[in-house]
């Protein structure tokens, strides 16, 4: 098994790459980070306080942590760390799974990324704040990523004053009106194009598509991607955003050396950049096998919770706990009951259930879960079952729980609460 570390992990890019790669037994993650963020929730081989890429001391420091950890790659997860990794990557010793440097140092800059390619694709015309031959123009930072930064100008007097505020080199660029996308492309080291779809960014935040989906007509996105794969020496996932001219036309507006921060939406159609890109790394030859299906993904705030409560038996709830209503078993508690048996923690069903308990564990397919099922009656107290010091009760009663917390005096859930007792990360 390879060690692999996602540097930084808290990213949105380092938080897809432990999605992707989670459930791999050839490669062990490795999450870290130099900020307090929530790669060291999501992480569970996670190291913390790492120099800032831009301290004189963050080279020798990495290099000790691929030292003492055998770290065999570096998996980079944010724009500017790729470029410094790739352009080190001899003095750290281990490879860093992304493209050649010249392709980084290309990427990293809009500026270069024009020059390159205004002969190969439509890119936008780039003015002077003393040519501008018509407004709106879009100013942009010549290093950056996403719509951070960037500002729509409609006037001179505008561009004086907002060029005026900034230290950072800015590109004054034509204004295009059209939609924009992200194409999400896939290259092996021998230079193949093996995809290249475009999805829409049907809502934004933060610079971030947080739902989009594929476009059913790829061939004029792909023959785009494929003349800049022939351009620049692409290797593993990169992505390219473009936006239509007023005429339709596609004109460049960024690639990155990287996959896309929703490229996520990949996976459910069989295309999983990250692993992809660390087999080609270690010169594995791959396939990409394509799902049939139409997909939208769509990302809000997710919640993971670090709780430093010590049990060692669950005792929890049936009716409208475990079981739903219309026979439906509620998912997310069985995970966790699943998550007690791997930390060999004893669970136990305790339920008043009104008719035969055992046949309808046994149509749910519950039966083996539990260690113990205790059935009482309509009259008796479920804190008279409750036996252990550290032990913790689940039920949707609130006068259950009441019972149990006045009596027993130990930690007491509703199943809304589950989540915080989750320490396996779904998302």
């Amino acid at each position: 098994m390879k060690n692999v570390m996602v540097f930084p992990c808290g990213s949105e890019i380092g938080l897809e790459i432990r999605r992707s790669v989670k459930f791999s037994t050839y490669f062990h993650l490795i999450g870290a980070s130099s900020v307090h963020d929530h790669g060291e929730y999501a992480y569970d081989d996670y190291i913390g306080d790492v120099p800032q890429i831009h301290d004189e001391n963050f080279l020798p420091a990495l290099k000790e942590i691929i030292c003492e950890r055998n770290i065999d790659a570096i998996y980079p997860a944010m724009d500017s760390v790729i470029a410094v990794l790739k352009k080190n990557e001899e003095y750290l010793g281990c490879k860093v799974i992304t493209s050649c440097q010249e392709t980084t140092a290309i990427c990293l800059s809009k500026r270069k990324t024009y020059e390159k390619l205004k002969d190969i694709v439509r890119v936008p015309v780039v003015y002077t704040k003393e040519n501008i031959r018509e407004y709106p123009v879009f100013a942009k930072p010549t290093i950056g990523y996403g719509a951070r930064g960037t500002k729509k100008i409609d006037s001179y007097v505008e561009v004086e004053s907002f060029l005026r505020e900034k230290d950072e080199e800015y590109l004054l660029l034509e204004y295009l009106s059209g939609q924009e996308y992200t194409i999400d492309c896939f290259t092996d080291r021998h230079g193949e194009l093996h995809f290249a779809s475009a999805r829409c960014r049907n809502r934004i935040r933060n610079g971030i598509s947080v739902n989009t989906s594929y476009e059913d007509d790829q061939k004029r996105f792909f023959a785009f991607a494929s003349k800049i794969n022939d351009a620049i020496a692409f290797r593993g996932a990169w992505f390219v955003q473009v936006k239509e001219t007023s005429s339709g036309e596609l004109c460049l507006l960024e690639i990155a050396a990287r996959f896309g921060g929703s490229s996520g939406v990949a996976r459910a159609i069989g295309v999983n950049f990250a692993l992809l890109s660390i087999f080609d790394a270690f010169d594995y030859d791959v396939r990409i096998l394509l799902n049939d299906c139409k997909v939208v993904m769509d990302r809000a705030l997710n919640c993971r919770y670090r709780c430093d409560l010590v049990y060692d038996i669950v005792f929890i709830d049936y009716d409208d706990c475990i079981k739903l209503g219309d026979n439906k078993v509620n998912a997310l508690l069985v995970s966790f009951l699943f998550q007690c048996r791997n930390s060999n923690i004893k669970v136990v069903l305790l339920s008043r259930h009104d008719g035969d308990l055992y046949e309808n564990l046994k149509s749910l397919r519950l039966l083996d879960i539990f260690d113990e099922v205790i059935h009482i009656t309509k009259d008796e107290k479920k804190s008279d079952y409750i036996c252990g010091e550290k032990a913790i009760f689940i039920d949707d009663s609130y006068a259950e729980r009441c019972d149990v917390k006045d009596n027993c005096g130990i930690p007491v859930f509703a199943p809304d609460d589950v989540d915080v007792l989750l320490k396996v990360n779904f998302t």
